[in-house]
């Protein structure tokens, strides 16, 4: 099969053929329909830290061609988006559907002897599977997992009706958040993004108003917008300095989620969250719960997630797509279809 296959940080993915997967016990091969580039891919590959030929994607839908043994209940042909998690199935934190937060956790993509779903075939363990219902197109599919990162956030938060929202960040994380936060009826959903594009998005996902940082002092800005300071920061970006702009922005006893990703030190002013009685909160990924409760919301139309995926492009053009999305994001969600090459 074509796969997309890291080498190093100073290349590109390069397309190459491998083995095409087999089933294990207890396993289903999926024939990959869609495949989301993630941040979290970008950051591994620009870290260099994942070993040469480790293949990337744990954002995926596509449809069962193969069934190992103990798959009863499981038949070719169905329809499916995967849980991408390895967990250990026996501990507190998987009992409480948090395999994320599992000491033992993995993820497909992110280890060499588990490939992604940047290839033709993926394998996918029984516990992972989720059917996806008729009318929830493979598209919608494969941005089930970047949407349950925000679910997860969201219901962390406590978002309500009348909550008074800002989102720091509009790629997917800060999009999917603006989507759950207007369908909890939050009353102000205000984005700060210094992209025009992005911020453009931000109104077709639902966001009452747009802020740029760039160019406007963001805590008068949503004051003006709103009358009063956030009570809830979703910070969705990662980067190093934006949790301690995040806690400036909260108002008193106001909340801040943490969704994104820094993947090094940072530091805040203790007293800047004191003073206020700012709680702090880290949102790790998502549960099998936010996966269900996800493809109901796309199954009922509560939410509308089309103005997230960017394109879709094929394995010729994959590499490409990767790199841009790396160094100059417009795009909010490309998928990787390996039908268009």
């Amino acid at each position: 099969m074509r796969a997309a296959v890291y080498m190093s940080a100073d290349v590109p993915l390069v397309i190459e053929r491998v083995d095409d997967p087999t089933p294990k016990a207890g396993q289903a091969i999926l024939q990959v329909a869609g495949a989301g580039i993630c941040g979290s891919d970008l950051h591994m590959k620009q870290l260099n830290r994942m070993p040469k030929g480790t293949i990337f994607g744990h954002e995926f839908a596509g449809s069962i061609v193969a069934l190992g043994s103990d798959m009863d209940g499981w038949k070719v042909g169905e329809r499916v988006t995967a849980l991408p998690v390895l967990s250990c199935k026996n501990c507190a934190a998987c009992d409480a559907d948090l395999p994320s937060l599992c000491t033992g956790v993995a993820f497909i993509g992110a280890r060499p002897d588990r490939p992604g779903a940047y290839a033709e075939y993926v394998a996918v363990d029984r516990h992972m599977l989720q059917r996806l219902p008729e009318g929830v197109s493979f598209i919608e599919g494969a941005m089930v997992e970047p949407l349950a990162v925000a679910h997860h956030a969201v219901e962390m938060a406590g978002v309500k009706s009348n909550s008074t929202v800002l989102i720091m960040g509009l790629g997917p994380i800060g999009a999917a958040t603006a989507l759950f936060a207007r369908m909890k009826g939050a009353r102000h959903v205000v984005v700060s993004e210094p992209s025009p594009v992005r911020r453009a998005l931000a109104i077709d996902l639902g966001a009452t108003a747009v802020i740029d940082p760039k160019s406007e002092d963001v805590s008068a800005r949503f004051a003006a917008i709103t009358g009063r300071a956030p009570e809830i920061v979703f910070e969705c970006v990662g980067n190093p300095g934006l949790l301690k702009q995040a806690v400036g922005y909260a108002g008193v006893r106001g909340q801040v989620v943490v969704a994104g990703v820094c993947m090094g030190d940072d530091a805040i002013n203790p007293l800047a969250a004191l003073g206020k009685e700012v709680t702090i909160k880290f949102s790790q990924a998502y549960g099998e719960g936010d996966f269900a409760a996800v493809i109901d919301a796309i199954a009922r139309r509560r939410i509308d997630v089309a103005p997230m995926h960017s394109r879709s492009v094929g394995f010729d053009a994959f590499p490409a797509a990767f790199e841009e999305l790396g160094k100059a994001p417009k795009d909010c969600k490309i998928l990787l279809d390996p039908s268009l090459s």
